[in-house]
């Protein structure tokens, strides 16, 4: 009973976290705005706020190209494979480094797709021939085909980083025991539908 509270209500500041987040509402442009404050401040780019307040050195931005670069020439191996197809602009790093996926399938199928795929189609990143078909239902939901868009169950994401685990060396999930089971001191919601999920 006391971890169901305990995640109804980190679930709960999540939720609430994410919507003061998504308004704007404590936005610093818009505080500026609304006080009637320099134009060139009521609106901001995308992101210029992360920019601003954390500069990169050389050496990590080099290091940030270098690795986009490499998820670029693995997601080629992956497309000339026919194991990667996506439904959404640039590159699909969750779907590279778990071996591929095809998200156009996934999104025809409505059996969910990767997270990184459902974030990007929400931030608007579909690719050309996806976007056509995406709309939104009368409470504001994602909807592909006129069926809302959902993020794979927990198992189905679970096996993708089990799937990266095996691909590039890092231990991600807990090893399992002599029973297969995971070992963990933590009790684990086991549930497979993924938090705020619901319907």
């Amino acid at each position: 009973m006391r971890t169901t509270a305990t995640i109804t209500g980190g679930v709960i500041l999540l939720t609430i976290g994410y919507a003061l987040g998504a308004s704007n509402v404590l936005s610093p442009a818009l505080l500026l705005a609304q006080a009637g404050g320099d134009k060139k401040y009521a609106k901001s780019k995308p992101g210029s706020d992360a920019a601003a307040s954390q500069e990169l050195s050389d050496e990590t931005k080099a290091k940030i190209k270098a690795a986009s670069d490499a998820l670029k020439t693995a997601m080629d191996a992956l497309v000339n494979e026919g194991k990667y197809d996506s439904a959404i602009k640039g590159v699909n790093t969750f779907a590279v480094l778990s071996g591929g996926n095809n998200a156009v399938s996934d999104l025809k199928s409505s059996r969910g797709v990767d997270p990184e795929t459902f974030a990007a189609l929400y931030a608007g990143l579909a690719t050309d021939s996806v976007i056509i078909d995406l709309g939104k239902d009368a409470e504001g939901k994602l909807t592909y085909k006129n069926r809302v868009v959902r993020i794979y169950p927990i198992s189905e994401i679970r096996n993708a980083y089990a799937r990266r685990s095996e691909l590039t060396g890092e231990e991600l999930l807990p090893a399992p025991d002599e029973k297969g089971k995971p070992k963990s001191k933590k009790k684990v919601d086991t549930d497979d539908e993924p938090p705020g999920d619901e319907n």
